[in-house]
């Protein structure tokens, strides 16, 4: 059995990635024909959420339903996670019940302790330091809108955060280049910036990054968990929302995405995602196709 893990984008090969996202497509076009097939009959995905969500759980859900299984919805309220028992435990508990766990939290060193003891794959559905399956959708969505994204510049403006990790890893599989726009203080692992020195770059005024970009992307400034620092975050980016007039300085068939929640008039103006730029609600709606593209993918390699 060739047990497969989700836990970064790197966890696949380029190849894999690009089928995966052309698979994500297809599933798509089949659902809205109703041509698609449920090729998981009986399959029960397990989601551990140890961070809130909307997103995440309703795709998944739906998506597990799609593909003629179940999804078991588990909150640290409803398990013995969230009352101490050692993740390790959990893992091999779990893992002996289910085909398939998917698992949101906060730090990626709980997720991989967890991925150690699991019996059966297990899916990043987001950590502090990455969010993967964001970046599986927003790929879908820039290839669906523009074809391949190879050569492209892509602008992150806003925090150093999960989805700026991921959309690193992203440059260095997808061969694009990608403009961080970030205040000092806010930026990605420095670790991360060494290793993709050719192709990421920060700098610190968003309106000359987004000169000719392809994509550009935000996130909210205050991530779950810093909720605290909203104040003093708010004053370290302010410069830095999205705006019509900043995107009118990108290339003339420019994208803008959002992995959402939003808050406007903060990271975007109020009017942004209804812009001719925005592909925001594609993008949301792409986390459903993307994710059972990715299940189906674990699944066949778990059964080979």
């Amino acid at each position: 059995m060739a047990l497969r893990h989700f836990l970064t984008l790197q966890d696949l090969s380029k190849e894999e990635l690009q089928q995966l996202l052309k698979r994500a497509i297809e599933l798509k076009t089949a659902h809205r024909n109703g041509t698609a097939d449920q090729p998981f009959p009986g399959k029960v995905l397990a989601m551990i959420f140890e961070k809130s969500s909307t997103r995440t759980r309703v795709s998944f859900e739906a998506g597990m339903a799609q593909l003629g299984g179940s999804a078991l919805f588990l909150s640290p309220n409803d398990t013995q996670l969230g009352r101490g028992e050692p993740i390790e435990d959990s893992a091999r508990v779990i893992s002996g019940m289910v085909d398939i766990i998917m698992v949101r939290t906060y730090g990626h060193d709980k997720l991989q302790k967890f991925t150690e003891y699991s019996s059966v794959p297990v899916i990043n559905a987001l950590t502090d330091d990455y969010h993967p399956c964001q970046l599986l959708a927003d790929m879908q969505t820039y290839e669906e809108h523009r074809g391949s994204i190879q050569g492209k510049r892509v602008v992150w403006v806003g925090d150093g955060n999960n989805m700026c990790q991921s959309y690193m890893n992203a440059a260095d599989m997808l061969d694009f280049q990608l403009i961080i726009a970030c205040p000092e203080g806010y930026e990605p692992s420095a670790d991360l910036l060494e290793k993709f020195s050719s192709r990421v770059s920060v700098v610190r005024d968003p309106a000359s990054a987004i000169v000719g970009a392809d994509l550009v992307v935000t996130d909210t400034w205050a991530s779950m968990g810093q909720e605290e620092e909203k104040q003093l975050r708010e004053q370290a980016f302010a410069g830095f929302q999205v705006n019509e007039e900043v995107m009118s300085h990108a290339a003339e068939d420019a994208l803008f995405m959002h992995c959402l929640p939003a808050y406007r008039g903060l990271e975007i103006s109020d009017t942004i995602m209804e812009s001719k730029w925005s592909v925001v609600w594609d993008e949301a709606e792409n986390r459903l196709h993307a994710q059972k593209a990715l299940v189906e993918f674990l699944l066949n390699q778990t059964a080979h």
